[in-house]
């Protein structure tokens, strides 16, 4: 089999396994750059992707959206980072941006690359080394070490995971699931727990909901590509090295849906949207995930791929962070040459995923 078909096909079994009606509904509307579907909006094009997000007024509390998830999880105590309106919410970005910055992100690095290298022993021995393991532990270690929290970092991973997984389940299309939102409090309050030493506990939960799932998400989607696909030897040359990053995070598009509610009457590529309408940006269709295999030598425009993070003040402060996680990993690998012995979906999580993704070094 041609190894990228292999590497692609592999990957899709994280949406058909996790989400298959909501990503079946998405493949289906695809051939249309924007598509309304009741009060429904579904925003496939990168053009009015980009739009939506940097010119229509958006609800951030709604229910459906990040936002709202976000506050009925928290029991509306107090404003969090996806949920605030106004000045509370830019001050709160500036400041979270400000620490994941160039200074920030090389004192983080300093906690997950020791790490790293101790959990990678394993393959220079012949033994096998489980992707989703090393991202939950690199992602919960990013997270104390961000909050000066504390607790165990691979408690705080888990507990960051549980509390998306509920909240997400509460607020998927559909009937309302039996105790969902009782579930969604008690992982929200379980993480609340673990963070306590952090001086708001509230934001604190958001930032590490945030850092867990979109790592957990990608990182071992991105390690199978490299496997299957035979993308080693760009991984490990410096010079192709942040283009492929770049690549493999616009193909895995750890959030490949937004879901986002419009605060006032206007337009997504062409289609009236009044307020109060549901949007699902489709940040896999607008960055081509779906059609463009990742590759260094002949990568998507910059604009394009950085689409998976969004755009203008919805943009993630998180991106460069995880540009260099990924990069770090990607070198530590790029020696073994690791090939995929087991790969289990996540059935359970907010982010299309694996439960587990063992690794081993390849000839």
């Amino acid at each position: 089999m041609n190894p990228t078909l292999r590497a692609r096909r592999r990957d899709r079994r994280v949406y058909l396994g996790g989400h298959p009606l909501l990503f079946g509904l998405l493949a289906a509307t695809r051939g249309r750059p924007v598509r309304r579907v009741g009060g429904s909006v579904l925003v496939h094009d990168a053009h009015a992707y980009r739009e939506a997000l940097t010119r229509l007024p958006l609800d951030r509390t709604a229910p459906g959206t990040t936002g709202g998830a976000a506050r009925a999880a928290l029991e509306g105590e107090g404003g969090v980072l996806f949920d605030q309106e106004g000045g509370g919410h830019r001050a709160d970005r500036r400041a979270l941006a400000e620490r994941l910055g160039g200074a920030g992100v090389r004192e983080l690095r300093a906690h997950w690359q020791p790490l790293m290298v101790r959990r990678l022993l394993p393959l220079a021995r012949g033994g096998e080394v489980d992707a989703v393991e090393l991202a939950r532990e690199l992602a919960g270690v990013v997270v104390c070490a961000l909050l000066d929290c504390p607790a165990e970092p691979r408690a705080v991973a888990r507990a960051a995971a549980e509390a998306a997984a509920a909240s997400v389940r509460g607020h998927l299309p559909g009937p309302p699931r039996p105790g969902a939102r009782a579930a969604a409090a008690r992982t929200a309050a379980r993480l609340r727990d673990l963070l306590g030493g952090a001086p708001d506990d509230a934001l604190a939960a958001m930032v590490a909901v945030a850092a867990v799932n979109t790592t957990v998400a990608a990182l071992p989607r991105a390690v199978a590509w490299c496997a299957d696909a035979g993308l080693w030897d760009q991984a490990g040359d410096p010079r192709l090295r942040p283009r492929l990053v770049d690549e493999l995070l616009r193909v895995t598009a750890a959030s490949p849906l937004l879901p986002r509610v419009a605060a006032g009457d206007g337009s997504v590529g062409g289609c009236p949207v009044r307020a109060g309408d549901r949007l699902l940006l489709v940040a896999r269709h607008a960055a081509g995930a779906h059609r463009r295999d990742p590759d260094a030598r002949l990568p998507a425009p910059s604009g394009v791929a950085s689409l998976v993070f969004g755009a203008g003040s919805h943009a993630c402060p998180g991106a460069a962070l995880a540009r260099a996680q990924l990069a770090d990993v990607l070198e530590a690998l790029a020696p073994h040459r690791p090939v995929v012995s087991r790969a289990r979906v996540d059935r359970r999580a907010a982010l299309p995923g694996w439960r587990s993704l063992t690794v081993r070094a390849g000839a």
